[in-house]
């Protein structure tokens, strides 16, 4: 991958409702695109794994927006019951209020848009990605894109489902909704990988597969 070059980096706070999500914002002076980040299963935009997928993204000449789903009061809420990280519709709304505010920026709104979810947060962006044509791509990372439902034929964008090979239930679950989408929709089996994707080399290919379907489907917004 090549140097993105000067990025520029700021933090955001962006309207939601009463209250705000929390988010950081990196742009690239290539200006190839934005991917909003979804993460997954009580996580943050503080995410190590989505940090590091952002930052490859980053130097491969995408902008970045990490931005936490959930209001402070409401992780307080999920950190006691774990209620919240699975309720996809509340989580998809938060990440089409996410995509409204980068269509309102100036420097952003001309740029092809695409999500990176992991975990449940690949469920929510697949379902935003079905009501918002905007988003030319997406990419799942040990997602659970099952959990999107009926919004799985209604997905347009071209989808990458990734998923460690020894990850056997959720490979599964994501053959089930590759088989109900109908969008273009491929599923890269990174070897020897779990869940987590902590063996060596295995974040690094997921950075890889997912920057260089960016690259291909983020040329131009569809429609």
């Amino acid at each position: 991958m090549s140097r993105a070059g000067t990025t520029r980096v700021r933090e955001v706070s962006i309207a939601c409702g009463a209250e705000n999500l929390q988010g950081l914002l990196r742009t690239s002076e290539r200006g190839l695109g934005i991917v909003l980040f979804a993460h997954g299963s009580g996580s943050s935009r503080f995410s190590k794994r989505n940090t590091y997928v952002a930052e490859a993204l980053r130097t491969a000449g995408f902008s970045t927006l990490l931005f936490d789903l959930l209001t402070a009061a409401e992780e307080q809420v999920d950190e006691q019951t774990a209620e919240l990280r699975f309720d996809i519709p509340l989580l998809t709304e938060r990440l089409l209020v996410a995509s409204r505010w980068v269509l309102d920026q100036p420097e952003l709104r001309d740029l092809p848009m695409g999500y990176f979810g992991a975990s449940t947060g690949a469920a929510a962006a697949l379902a935003a990605a079905a009501r918002m044509p905007e988003v030319a791509a997406v990419v799942s990372r040990g997602g659970r894109p099952d959990l999107a439902g009926p919004a799985l034929p209604r997905v347009r964008a071209p989808t990458l489902l990734i998923v460690g090979g020894d990850d056997t239930e959720v490979l599964a679950l994501n053959r089930r909704a590759q088989a109900q989408l109908r969008c273009a929709v491929e599923v890269a089996i990174v070897p020897g990988a779990t869940h987590l994707f902590e063996e060596p080399g295995t974040l690094e290919e997921v950075a890889r597969l997912a920057g260089d379907w960016f690259a291909a489907h983020m040329r131009a917004r569809p429609g």
